[in-house]
């Protein structure tokens, strides 16, 4: 292929996808929006320094502890009627992208140094005498590593690449300056623009091991390939960019986007000692295999987004749609269960803004659904081997089998927030729940590179099932969250306020105590580059 060649095929595909440049590419329609001819290799960085305080007052409801002797909150240990926590931690992110000269090949990266940790929390000797802080054993963690060449009908990505689609509801990049975690998929992909729309097809390495090592090589290999993980995805959408919508609004149109995808997970066998807790390492072809289990897993998911841009508003939405069975769900070799475990999740969200967005005033209302489980708790952390969930227990397992075969709670992403207290802090994501979620916002001051706003929500919210909540009844809470925000090019500054009160769901039935408000004040510094 000539250069000319290759550069027309660079510009046709990236006016295809309609878009900025962007090192931190997360969604498949990301993929390929920077690439032009280039007479050298070119390097580009990106990212943020990000530093938060917060204090938290009473998040433990003061509704006494759960069946299972857990406060609904970590509590100071010293003195468990201390009411405020305090904590401040810091992260700094790095986005790399580096460019063959040409126009068909580029390889990026994602760096986190100092992930979220706590400040003061390495003093470098005795702490009332401390000098200097220590560096953590991962100072530096590299969340993804990839490559993408550009080809006359698409581009072919592979590595450890960002996963975010729609709203993330389920998938979800974690790229906002305040998210704390993300999907990565060590993914083969092929993305190209056709009919209009982009197209991917991805199979993913989701799950390898066991794994040996190779005579005088520093490499493994991957020693069961029935007890590997593997995925397998379509997707499809219709997508613009900022400047499209902005040029369609300014012409008072409308724009529509929509997409779906659907995506396929197995497994055959498993090798449960390589994850369980365990006092000593444990070797899973000892007697003959006999830690070799048959597993039998299959998942499924559909997912639908749509997005209404007008010159007066945004309305987006997602839905999805999960189902999985497992054959075998023993975790212990040589007992083995009749039935098997199935599940059925459903969720879906809506977002929407009213308002001009260079106007100084918008309001919205959002809401969602996470279908839930009857077993007692909410069943956000799912952690392998844990014990049976009583009722009045705010999380747990939601299979007990023989007697519970099913798992039905919808888990959100933990970093698709529509709160700061109740889901993100207290339960961790939202599941089994329906909320309802009025917001506004309003422009106080802006000048040419800076601005000023004020934002507040109202959140209420209640469970899907009952049986979930440590009382035993629906209503969860209501939740107010103003914040103020002053905002430039290179800079952000937060001042976030929260008050929970908590509703019947979280009362405490045995011992006759009413949960009560709790409160948070959380700074937010981000530092761009």
């Amino acid at each position: 292929m000539t250069r000319a060649r290759r550069a027309w095929c660079a510009a046709a595909f990236a006016a295809a996808l309609l878009a900025a440049p962007r090192a931190s590419a997360t969604g498949f329609h990301e993929i390929g929006q920077d690439y032009r001819p280039r007479d050298k290799t070119d390097v580009e960085l990106s990212g943020y320094f990000r530093t938060r305080g917060e204090a938290l007052y009473n998040l433990d409801l003061d509704r006494g502890l759960t069946p299972s002797g857990q406060p609904l909150f970590p509590v100071s240990q010293v003195d468990p009627r201390a009411q405020t926590l305090t904590h401040w931690d810091m992260r700094l992110r790095t986005d790399v992208a580096l460019y063959a000269p040409g126009s068909m090949v580029g390889v990026k990266a994602r760096f986190d140094v100092l992930d979220n940790l706590a400040l003061g929390s390495l003093p470098d000797g005795v702490p009332s005498a401390v000098a200097t802080q220590r560096s953590p054993a991962d100072v530096l963690r590299v969340r993804r590593a990839w490559g993408e060449l550009l080809l006359p009908f698409g581009f072919l990505t592979a590595g450890r690449m960002g996963t975010h689609w729609g709203l993330g509801m389920v998938a979800n990049g974690g790229d906002c300056l305040d998210c704390d975690s993300a999907d990565a998929s060590d993914r083969v992909a092929l993305i190209t623009p056709l009919a209009g729309h982009i197209w991917a097809l991805a199979y993913d390495f989701s799950a390898t091991g066991p794994v040996g090592q190779r005579a005088l090589q520093n490499r493994t290999i991957d020693l069961e390939r029935t007890t590997n993980v593997r995925t397998v995805t379509f997707a499809w959408l219709n997508w613009k960019s900022d400047e499209v919508r902005a040029r369609r609004m300014k012409a008072d149109k409308a724009t529509v986007e929509y997409g779906s995808y659907i995506t396929h997970r197995w497994q055959t066998d498993d090798v449960p000692g390589t994850y369980l807790p365990a006092a000593q390492p444990l070797d899973p072809f000892a007697n003959g295999g006999a830690g070799v289990m048959t597993r039998g897993f299959r998942a499924s998911a559909l997912d639908g987004w749509l997005k209404l841009t007008f010159p007066w508003a945004r309305i987006e939405a997602e839905a999805a749609l999960l189902t999985a069975s497992i054959d075998q769900g023993s975790l212990v070799p040589g007992v083995l269960l009749r039935d098997p475990i199935k599940s059925r999740q459903i969720g879906a969200v809506l977002q929407s803004d009213f308002g001009a967005p260079e106007g100084r005033f918008s309001a919205g209302l959002d809401a969602g659904y996470a279908s839930g489980d009857p077993a007692p708790g909410f069943g956000v952390v799912q952690r392998p081997g844990a014990a049976a969930t009583q009722p009045g227990d705010l999380d747990g397992p939601q299979a007990n089998p023989r007697r519970d075969n099913r798992i039905d709670n919808f888990r959100f992403h933990s970093d698709y927030r529509i709160d700061r207290i109740l889901f993100r802090e207290i339960l961790g994501a939202v599941t089994d729940a329906v909320y309802a979620r009025p917001h506004a916002r309003v422009t106080i001051a802006s000048a040419k590179s800076a601005q000023l706003s004020a934002h507040t929500a109202v959140i209420a919210s209640t469970a899907v099932e009952s049986a979930s909540t440590p009382s035993g009844k629906a209503p969860l809470g209501v939740e107010i969250d103003p914040s103020l925000v002053f905002q430039t090019k290179a800079f952000l500054a937060a001042l976030d306020y929260a008050v929970l009160f908590p509703l019947a769901g979280f009362d405490n039935a045995v011992s006759n105590l009413s949960a009560k408000p709790a409160q948070l004040v959380r700074l937010r510094l981000n530092y761009l580059f």
